[in-house]
């Protein structure tokens, strides 16, 4: 059957000389990967450049829950960035985003929730102002986490004051175990914890290092909480940007 579906690009790989295996967090599906032949031949009107991760698309599919590979029948861009595929910064943000969605989206269940935060978390991260972008890699990274279901609690307090890796939460300082982070780091990330929209951000002062060390942080948690999760590749690359 054929449907049609919005979609976010993940992850493009070559395949053959002129086609290319393209995996996609689709809105109906979930994430899916589709074989999209021809697309690197000069002169097809479905062109390489539309599957950038990224992307936000709009496609006809052909869809077989029997089949690992699937077909795009039609696609085309839902929205063409202003922003985020030219600036070095937001780019950078944008495929962290990306990144940690591979990591997290493991199975092709629907979850049409978390794909319309995402839509919408790309298309502000496009016309973001400086002071939420600079901040916008650590909200997406805790807000997927708390839609995916995961415990992720603010429950600070001057007597639960230190944030627990393993436990999601703020535990007190003395029945601290396992990873956790400094009471002052704790107190920052109970402050970014408070932010339900990309606008909250704009109020949130952090410097490079403290952002660095934040999302050092949900990477340890994400690793706590998903098997084989381990290290983001984009990390390092995003902290030397936003420093």
């Amino acid at each position: 059957m054929i449907y049609s579906t919005k979609g976010i690009v993940l992850r493009t790989i070559k395949y053959g000389e002129t086609s290319i295996v393209v995996s996609i967090f689709t809105e109906l599906f979930g994430i899916q990967t589709y074989l999209v032949p021809g697309v690197r031949t000069p002169g097809k009107s479905t062109k390489a450049y539309l599957f950038q991760p990224s992307s936000l698309l709009e496609m006809q599919v052909y869809h077989n829950e029997l089949k690992n590979l699937q077909r795009i029948k039609e696609v085309k861009w839902s929205i063409l960035y202003k922003n985020i595929l030219s600036d070095v910064i937001k780019n950078s943000i944008a495929l962290f985003m990306v990144e940690l969605l591979q990591k997290t989206l493991k199975q092709p269940e629907t979850n049409e929730n978390l794909f319309h935060f995402c839509e919408d978390a790309f298309l502000h991260l496009d016309i973001a102002r400086k002071e939420i972008t600079a901040n916008f890699s650590v909200y997406f990274s805790i807000r997927i986490a708390q839609i995916s279901g995961f415990s992720l609690q603010n429950n600070y307090s001057e007597k639960k004051n230190i944030f627990s890796i393993k436990e999601g939460c703020f535990v007190e300082e003395n029945l601290a175990a396992a990873e956790f982070i400094t009471p002052q780091l704790s107190r920052d990330f109970s402050e970014i914890l408070k932010a339900i929209h990309p606008n909250d951000l704009s109020e949130i002062k952090m410097n490079g290092k403290t952002r660095s060390a934040m999302l050092k942080t949900m990477e340890s948690f994400y690793g706590w909480h998903i098997p084989e999760f381990g290290k983001m590749k984009t990390l390092n690359v995003l902290s030397a940007i936003l420093s």
